[in-house]
């Protein structure tokens, strides 16, 4: 079995400030172990359902955020970005059985995350056919590009319930709720065992019932907090200004969607 694990931080048990979540910042390194945790939670899940290869994106800010030491030999990791238009999914393709997000959080627009956000702190909120998108949606939609299931989400609250009405029928594990600036998370073991058990019942359901629809038509919109960075995006190809500070564009090919959202978010 071969699995692609995308993990984030700011849906990690405990994490409520973007201190927690930034290189600079002293508090840092604690909150790096504890998306690391949950990272290893979820490929022990893994592989105790049967993976035998795993392919981790580290993809959160710098993309150098999980510590590597105590990595199984059935993983890689990819570190840092190199542009692809995959962006928090680079490396997936044909031929990966499942795809699994851990430290996933809320969309941009949100209230259910003091660090909600859709790919950037520049947009209010970014949609897929009208639909308010979150950084999960956009990612397990380009992996049903390639065939590939999203099985299982762990994050806050409001990105799990967001999951599941995308995707009925997925794991969900939900280590934290925000309540205006602050959460309430369980503890950091709890969440790994959660994780962990979580992880091995999804790789044991039917996947094939858990691919993200793609539409014949996909319109992207990215809703900009300035209006200058609306004007700015609006000039990628066939991207539209519409007014009221939001950028319009559509294709048929879900990659193409990838690679504008890329250049429109300045991302």
């Amino acid at each position: 079995m071969k699995v692609f694990i995308s993990s984030d931080i700011e849906g990690t048990a405990g994490i409520t400030h973007w201190d927690e979540a930034e290189k600079p910042h002293d508090s840092y390194p604690e909150f790096r172990e504890l998306m690391t945790g949950e990272v290893m939670a979820a490929i022990e899940g893994a592989i105790e359902a049967g993976a035998t290869e795993i392919l981790l994106k580290d993809a959160h800010d710098s993309g150098r955020n999980i510590v590597t030491a105590n990595l199984p030999d059935c993983v890689r990791i990819i570190r840092g970005w190199s542009g692809h238009p995959l962006s928090m999914v680079q490396g997936i393709e044909d031929g990966f059985d499942a795809v699994i997000f851990t430290g996933y959080h809320s969309r941009a627009g949100s209230e259910t995350n003091p660090l909600a956000h859709t790919m950037n702190l520049r947009i209010s909120e970014l949609r897929l056919n009208g639909v308010p998108a979150s950084e999960f949606h956009l990612h397990g939609t380009a992996a049903a590009y390639f065939k590939v299931p999203a099985v299982f989400i762990s994050g806050d609250k409001g990105i799990c319930e967001d999951a599941e009405k995308l995707n009925p029928g997925m794991v969900t594990v939900a280590v934290s709720e925000g309540i205006g600036r602050s959460t309430v998370s369980v503890a950091p073991r709890v969440a790994r065992a959660n994780i962990r058990a979580g992880v091995k019942k999804a790789l044991g359901l039917d996947r094939s019932k858990l691919l993200l629809p793609i539409a014949d038509v996909t319109v992207l919109e990215a809703v900009f907090n300035n209006p200058t960075d609306a004007y700015r995006a609006s000039w990628y190809p066939g991207a539209k200004h519409i007014g009221h500070r939001t950028v319009q564009f559509a294709a048929r090919d879900f990659f193409e969607i990838m690679r504008a959202q890329k250049f429109i978010l300045g991302i």
